[in-house]
């Protein structure tokens, strides 16, 4: 029985450390994308730069969406803290969301009482970040409104918002652009009678 026990140890402190070594990795993945997010919001372009050297292919929409939060008057009303969303997949992968409702500059053009939840996406292979999507819950009237200005107003936003969204160089233009734009679209015969919220 002693012999058994003492062989049972050695196996009982390698699975502790796996599962020591799993948190600490997961650990630093959330506070790699946290610090991500802070650099995010705190509108300092380098600061950004710096947190995506392993994602560079990122960059291009990340850093346009950091001057367009910028100069939309992005401002923060709940940050959710970054969870790891799924188990390592076969080649390693580990896929962490960190959501923030923010108020902006383009909903109160709209005059609508909604405050948007951006999401980012992080992808880590091991224990590199390689990829950093967004996605937002946006009001169908949003997109309308977006779809509107493009249609109706290219000739306003076309210059400032060049490579829109894939790292164009005057993105506080572009925004500031859409969100007279925007405006524009609320006073319009085009804008619905009924905004609906419930986005199922």
């Amino acid at each position: 029985m002693g012999l058994v026990f003492k062989a049972f140890i050695p196996l009982v402190l390698v699975l502790f450390n796996a599962d020591l070594n799993a948190e600490n990795s997961k650990q630093n993945k959330l506070k790699i994308s946290e610090n991500l997010v802070d650099a995010f919001y705190s509108f300092d372009k380098q600061k950004l730069n710096n947190t995506l050297t392993t994602a560079q292919s990122s960059k291009p929409h990340i850093v346009f969406y950091q001057g367009w939060a910028k100069g939309g008057n992005y401002e923060i009303v709940n940050r959710s803290p970054c969870a790891q969303t799924n188990a390592a997949d076969k080649n390693g992968n580990i896929s962490i969301s960190c959501s923030i409702t923010v108020k902006d500059d383009l909903m109160k053009a709209l005059d609508i009482p909604f405050d948007v939840t951006d999401t980012f996406h992080l992808t880590f292979q091991k224990e590199t970040l390689t990829n950093v999507t967004t996605s937002s819950n946006d009001l169908q009237v949003f997109r309308d409104a977006e779809d509107w200005v493009w249609s109706k107003m290219a000739g306003s936003v076309k210059e400032a918002c060049k490579d829109y969204f894939e790292g164009g160089p005057t993105p506080g233009e572009c925004v500031r652009a859409m969100v007279n734009g925007y405006a524009e679209f609320a006073n319009s015969k085009d804008f619905p009678k009924e905004v609906i919220f419930d986005q199922n």
